[in-house]
């Protein structure tokens, strides 16, 4: 083991990610009750008013803002400009980067694309691993004959400028004007990267903080590793298959002879309704306050306009706005954003698009039976 102030920042940060491991830690009470388990901190920690920064859903309609602007260019030398932004924008969101620290980054000495991280130098130095859709964008302009005349100064323009396009592409999107601009951006990957489990100390070194916040934490190389090819392998994952995904705490529960009903309250105040059998209920050694995910697959949310709601058997009912259609040869994704940000989806048929006239920006509402709801411990 080495000591925190021993430790390479490099180290940290290349070995690093680990996702949480999960701990089930089950007891009995002295009547021989189940002991509830206490929620994992890294769900439910409070972030100090004093720090700003995105919740998920502002993250990802900040995310959808720069990426229909780059695909509404109407010619190439403005799509190339639009990509550079792009591609910044890219590196602040998923590396907490200063955008001083990237706006300094030489395209052609600062990346090691192979082996997918950007290294950072100046007052701290260290390397940052890239998620591979971002290596992937990287590497596609990097390489397109347009950027040649470019290479070396990529990355390399005026801070003012940079800051306005943030603001523009925040315009519309409800997101208040003071969380647009990359000093938030990065306190928001700080905080993403706390609540999905990654140590205090690795996200200090990650961020290139000169006086870390955590004295009293070390990691072996090998367990470091582990920490940060781990986390990124699970935020992966995370987004592309787990869509619909509520984590919140057991707030109510009904038990019955063969079923269980069990109520979980997100961090926002979502409530969600779920049914399941007493025998699972018992396997898993549900209890009040536990912090469980209710999942929920797209096939199974129906889309409602309340202006021809019905009455249904339904237990969870979500309205919101529609933010996003797209539609294939047979099935359409309809994305569905609530108020407090959570996003919703729904994979209905081409056809029931068309007959409900389902248009981005539409009102709706996503129903969901308490059967269809999946409960899983952390």
């Amino acid at each position: 083991m080495h000591k925190l102030d021993q430790l390479d920042p490099n180290t940290l940060i290349q070995l690093s990610f680990l996702a949480q491991e999960e701990m089930r830690r089950r007891g009995l009470d002295e009547s021989g009750g189940v002991v509830n388990r206490a929620p994992k901190a890294a769900r439910i920690f409070q972030v100090p008013e004093s720090v700003k920064y995105l919740e998920p859903g502002q993250l990802e309609t900040l995310t959808r803002s720069f990426r229909e602007w780059l695909r509404a260019a109407r010619d190439s030398r403005t799509r190339q400009a639009r990509t550079r932004i792009w591609l910044l924008f890219l590196l602040l969101r998923y590396t907490g980067m200063r955008l001083g620290e990237v706006l300094d980054l030489d395209d052609c000495a600062d990346f090691d694309l192979a082996r997918g991280v950007v290294m950072v130098r100046g007052d701290a130095p260290r390397e940052i691993p890239l998620p591979i859709e971002v290596v992937d964008a990287l590497v596609l302009f990097f390489e397109h004959p347009m950027s040649m005349e470019l290479r070396g100064q990529i990355f390399r323009m005026d801070q003012g400028y940079v800051r306005r396009k943030f603001s523009e592409r925040g315009l519309g999107t409800g997101i208040p004007r003071e969380l647009l601009n990359p000093r938030v951006l990065r306190h928001s990957r700080a905080v993403e990267l706390l609540r999905g489990g990654v140590p205090l100390v690795v996200v200090d070194a990650m961020l290139g903080h000169q006086s870390p916040s955590s004295q009293y934490v070390s990691f072996s190389d090998a367990d470091t590793r582990r920490i940060m090819n781990h986390y990124i392998l699970e935020e992966k994952k995370m987004k592309t298959s787990a869509r619909n995904m509520f984590v919140g705490q057991i707030s109510a529960v009904r038990e019955g002879m063969i079923l269980s009903e069990v109520e979980v309250t997100t961090a926002s105040g979502l409530r969600v309704v779920s049914v399941i059998t007493k025998e699972s209920y018992e396997n898993l050694g549900l209890a009040m306050g536990m912090t469980v995910i209710a999942t929920v697959k797209a096939p199974w949310v129906v889309l409602v306009k309340e202006d021809s709601m019905l009455r249904t058997s339904a237990r969870n009912k979500f309205c919101g706005r529609i933010s996003a259609v797209n539609t294939g040869q047979i099935a359409a994704e309809v994305v569905v954003d609530l108020a407090d940000g959570t996003k919703i989806t729904s994979l209905i048929t081409d056809e029931s698009v068309s007959n409900l006239d389902l248009k981005v920006g539409d009102d709706i509402c996503a129903m969901v039976k308490a059967f269809s709801v999946i409960l899983t411990l952390e």
